[in-house]
């Protein structure tokens, strides 16, 4: 009775979100509402939970709280920010000219498609995320001529591997809060983040395979897509792991797109003459104001991260709130950095390159207050979930559950550890949601087991990033982009596989390393 009150408002949540079809927010409303009921009245009177000294109602009140200044500060703040900027982009209209640079660079379509898809696509994840990455590879695939249902199942495919630290890295840094704490250290973050690239390493290989593959399915072109798919794997884990251990889980899709996105450039011009039309010619000047807001995002999260050396140190020592709530032991605060969020970095990249790119200061902040309203039903989901995980954190519901796990699967559970995460974001759309869900529950199954709990942890936003594929979030945006209202279904249906094959790696990935390590 223990375990299934525990891992009720998951199912719950689950339940209601994919057999009921219920919009997310409602469905996140009622199972944190289960999560308090379950928390007040069964867990101090239930064997098999160890609730702290002095746990009572107002314990479970102060959890919610700690839920919701969790989920304001940062996480509701990089989601305004990243669709602030991909809306700055549709005002001053230079997504089309994003849109046509693509199409001037190959005539090889396995070359576009990868190039939108894998590295435009991925540095949209890195950048903005919450389906932008899923939105414009797929829009612009139909704009060259490719079909609805290709052009959604090649961007949900290549919308898997950057999810890890979409968003300039909110679901690592998430998922680093709540294995180690709010106290959580740079390093801790790091090791999360680097470990997060080795469990997806194989993946980077076979995703771009994959990509290529669907394109073009001719043999001839069977070695070249394994040589091509080897380089920019190659590539993006070099790049990514680099990223992740020395600068921060903000910068490793970003750095990693950038780079295949200059591979692939370099690999178009060296393997084929394309003259494009005098009037297509996109001009130095056109190309920097076009890409004046992803540019300007990428300056300030460089300057944010321990790159900058004392510029960062300034920012993260200066302007820190700090809050001390009644179920924190002494010493211990939340804290929020005022300079040093991501959500500030992503407001003054879109706002100064809005303004580089023709878009007035009024309209801007008029763009804001538009984008914030429509964020209503998302930020009611966001804080509902993160309260839940608070509550199922502070009440012992998910060591419940861990306990419940590791006696079902013992040393076996590594294996499982992915389909968890990829359960997370099936059922919220979302790698941080999922983080925040169950980067808790992941660590205490490592405690409990006596292995690495931030490999453990790692291995939950690997899985994460294959349940994006086939997410109802993803596959509605996906479905919207290529005006196939209707058909998500079939969508879901294509994707499915895929899905499956991916967590399957990142499974025997993860259980694989563990059994070395151990």
């Amino acid at each position: 009775m223990s375990i299934f009150l525990s891992i009720f408002p998951i199912l719950l949540l689950i339940v209601l979100m994919i057999g009921f079809k219920m919009r997310g927010d409602h469905s996140a409303m009622l199972a944190v509402l289960s999560a308090v009921l379950i928390a007040i009245f069964a867990v101090p009177n239930l064997a098999g939970f160890t609730p702290p000294e002095g746990y009572n109602a107002g314990y479970v009140g102060w959890a919610f709280v700690e839920g919701i200044l969790k989920a304001v500060f940062p996480i509701l703040i990089v989601i305004l920010m990243a669709l602030f900027s991909y809306n700055v982009l549709l005002e001053s209209k230079q997504i089309e000219v994003i849109k046509q640079q693509f199409t001037n660079i190959s005539g090889d379509k396995r070359i576009q498609v990868l190039l939108i898809v894998w590295g435009f696509g991925g540095l949209l994840e890195g950048m903005a995320g919450f389906g932008t990455a899923v939105a414009i590879p797929a829009a612009i695939l139909i704009g060259l001529g490719f079909s609805p249902r290709f052009a959604a199942l090649v961007s949900l495919i290549g919308n898997s591997v950057a999810t890890g630290f979409g968003a300039v890295g909110i679901p690592v840094i998430t998922l680093a809060k709540e294995v180690f704490g709010s106290t959580v250290t740079a390093e801790q973050t790091h090791a999360i983040a680097g470990d997060v690239v080795i469990q997806l390493g194989l993946l980077m290989f076979l995703v771009p395979f994959v990509i290529l593959t669907l394109t073009d399915t001719a043999k001839k072109y069977i070695l070249p897509n394994v040589i091509l798919s080897a380089v920019v794997g190659g590539l993006s884990l070099a790049v990514q792991f680099v990223s992740a251990y020395f600068i921060g889980a903000e910068t490793p899709a970003i750095l990693g797109s950038i780079a295949c996105i200059v591979f692939i450039v370099l690999y178009a011009k060296l393997t084929e003459k394309k003259e494009t039309p005098a009037d297509k010619v996109i001009t130095g000047k056109q190309m920097a104001k076009a890409w004046a807001v992803y540019g300007f995002i990428l300056f300030f999260i460089i300057m944010a991260s321990p790159l900058s050396g004392p510029i960062s140190a300034f920012l993260k020592s200066t302007l820190v709130s700090k809050i001390h709530l009644p179920i924190y032991a002494e010493g211990k605060a939340f804290s929020f950095g005022w300079l040093s969020n991501a959500g500030l970095m992503l407001f003054l990249g879109a706002f100064i390159g809005g303004l580089v790119q023709g878009v007035s200061a009024s309209k801007l902040f008029q763009i804001l207050g538009q984008t914030l309203i429509k964020m209503k039903s998302s930020g009611i989901t966001v804080i509902s979930l993160v309260a839940m995980s608070a509550i199922m954190s502070h009440s012992s519901m998910i060591a419940v559950i861990a306990k419940g796990l590791v006696d079902a699967t013992g040393t076996l559970y590594p294996l499982v550890a992915p389909l968890v995460g990829a359960i997370g974001t099936f059922a919220t759309g979302s790698d941080t949601s999922s983080n925040i869900l169950f980067g808790k529950l992941q660590a205490s199954v490592a405690d409990q087991l006596g292995m690495d709990k931030a490999w453990l942890a790692a291995a939950n936003t690997a899985g994460a990033t294959g349940g994006k594929i086939i997410s109802p979030q993803s596959i509605a945006i996906a479905t919207a982009a290529c005006e196939q209202q209707g058909q998500e279904g079939a969508f879901l249906r294509s994707a499915m596989p895929y899905a499956a094959v991916y967590v399957i790696i990142a499974g025997i990935t993860v259980y694989c390393f563990t059994t070395l390590a151990l």
